[in-house]
């Protein structure tokens, strides 16, 4: 027979069942399915009536318990060479050393399987499950209604941490759109930018060209402004000169007649 999974919930040894593997039993756990859903909290069924004799009425809270204990963690069955085996959880009382046991075992498994000490970790969260899940064994056993209180804390933990990781799983995926869609705005921007420049590059270029147009009809208009200014010059002294032998000879032609 294989064991099946270990486990810090304390189990009476295996029973075989069938050997048909297409029945069964009630209420069973099987190893690969996903977790059962809360069991039922609701009130301790009624203790035997009495003048029953001793026997009688402990055998009777027995299966009372061990039906409170199957309802909490249903026992566990898997199929093994065409047989099916049933392992339901132990109804022995715990004792001192079982306790210490426990917490012997789930420090020694924390660091077997190399749990992390904080944050998010399944490891470290799936063996507090059953370290809390083995208490509450120990303690249903003692008192069947703190037990049943205490599944009800456990069954509202893991509502409240479903809650948190899809809260958290929604946060992430948000995260991930955001990002891919600030790294398609990244690439617009930087096609965007790589335009610009290359529309920077060809506006200097036109402005150079601009430049050295208008420096070349300045440089061409002053050439012609000092040509003409020389011209003119040349014509005013022409005239000058001119206007001086006219009134020379004025003069001389006036002089005589005195």
């Amino acid at each position: 027979m294989i064991p099946p999974n270990a486990s810090l919930v304390k189990y009476d040894n295996p029973v075989l069942v069938s050997r048909n593997t297409e029945k069964k039993t009630p209420r069973a756990r099987n190893l690969k399915a996903s977790p059962t859903p809360p069991a039922n909290t609701g009130p301790v069924p009624n203790p035997p009536a009495k003048g029953k004799s001793p026997s009688s009425v402990a055998d009777a809270k027995t299966q009372q318990t061990e039906e409170i204990l199957n309802s909490i963690l249903p026992p566990r069955e898997w199929q093994e060479g065409g047989q099916l085996w049933v392992q339901q959880v132990s109804s022995t009382p715990a004792t001192r050393l079982d306790v210490v046991n426990l917490q012997e075992q789930l420090d020694l498994r924390l660091q077997q399987r190399q749990a992390r000490e904080t944050g998010i970790c399944p490891v470290r969260r799936e063996l507090y499950s059953q370290c809390f899940d083995e208490l509450i064994r120990q303690v249903t056993i003692n008192c069947a209604e703190r037990g049943l209180l205490l599944l009800r804390v456990r069954d509202e933990i893991r509502m409240t941490i479903a809650a948190y990781q899809t809260l958290y799983e929604s946060s992430v995926a948000f995260g991930m759109r955001k990002a891919l869609q600030a790294e398609q705005g990244k690439a617009d921007m930087e096609k965007r930018i790589s335009e610009l420049e290359t529309d920077k590059r060809d506006l200097e270029r036109q402005v150079n060209e601009l430049k050295a147009k208008c420096e070349a009809i300045e440089k061409r208009e002053a050439e012609r402004r000092q040509v003409e200014e020389k011209k003119h010059s040349e014509e005013i002294q022409f005239l000058k000169r001119t206007n001086q032998q006219l009134k020379t000879q004025l003069e001389g032609i006036i002089a005589p007649k005195k």
